[in-house]
């Protein structure tokens, strides 16, 4: 007699720790925030002054830097669950680092897209090799080089913990980054960081929302990966333990 599959348990009738049960909290109003403050956003957006230097351009300005606010919270959560994952060793922080990884990866990816389009309209050309960009790029590759760690060494405790230092480790290149104009004493072709008051009339709000909706759009997302990365570990434990149901015949 040809042996029955095990059915796979509800999701939701396995136990979660703290960190899954934030996320699957977070996950229906996340959604409808960022629909929300996306919508006021492109109104805001919209309504904005026109710069009159670099003329229509300059709007990018609304969704580039928080494109990086959003990319930095995601490898900063990658550092936090692997510092986590190393005290306690608990599963969860370790699919935290993972999902914020590649959650964070995509948001730099955009920053390394939309800068160029901005340096073209301003600029005159695609790129320069100017110290933030070069630090910008150097942040993508330390990150997506621990995505590729992870995704050849999956399954591996020993690879995540070795993943977890190496995400805390390059945390390091984000205050580089920020201040990447200071370290080469503001001959960067980059403006200044922005302080308060250094935006122009009409031009703060956009630009705050823009950030909101960036960092919300990062909480979304990485709930939805949490989730996925967690449905994946319940399915590599069922088909572990699938033999031990099929001795009955």
């Amino acid at each position: 007699m040809s042996a029955r599959p095990v059915p796979l348990a509800p999701a939701s009738a396995q136990p979660a720790s703290g960190v899954d049960r934030l996320w699957a909290a977070l996950r229906g109003p996340s959604g409808w925030l960022l629909a929300l403050l996306a919508a006021v956003w492109l109104v805001s957006v919209a309504r904005a002054p026109i710069d009159s230097v670099q003329g229509v351009i300059q709007k990018i300005l609304y969704v580039h830097p928080p494109l990086a606010f959003a990319a930095y919270l995601g490898f900063a959560l990658t550092a936090l669950g692997g510092a986590a994952f190393l005290w306690r060793g608990e599963e969860a922080w370790d699919r935290l680092a993972r999902s914020s990884a590649e959650v964070g990866v995509l948001f730099c990816t955009l920053v390394v897209v939309t800068g160029p389009i901005w340096a073209k309209g301003t600029w005159g050309r695609w790129w320069s090799w100017d110290l933030r960009l070069i630090v910008t790029l150097l942040l993508w590759f330390v990150y997506l080089a621990y995505l590729m760690l992870r995704s050849f060494t999956e399954g591996s405790e020993r690879a995540a913990r070795f993943a977890a230092v190496y995400g805390m480790a390059g945390l390091l290149v984000i205050p580089l980054n920020y201040f990447a104009i200071e370290l080469a004493g503001n001959r960067s072709i980059h403006p200044e960081n922005l302080e308060r008051g250094s935006l122009g009339e009409g031009m703060g709000l956009p630009f705050a929302l823009g950030a909101a909706v960036c960092l919300v759009a990062f909480v979304h997302l990485l709930a939805r990966r949490a989730e996925v990365e967690r449905l994946r570990g319940l399915l590599a434990e069922r088909l572990a333990l699938a033999p031990r149901g099929q001795e009955r015949g």
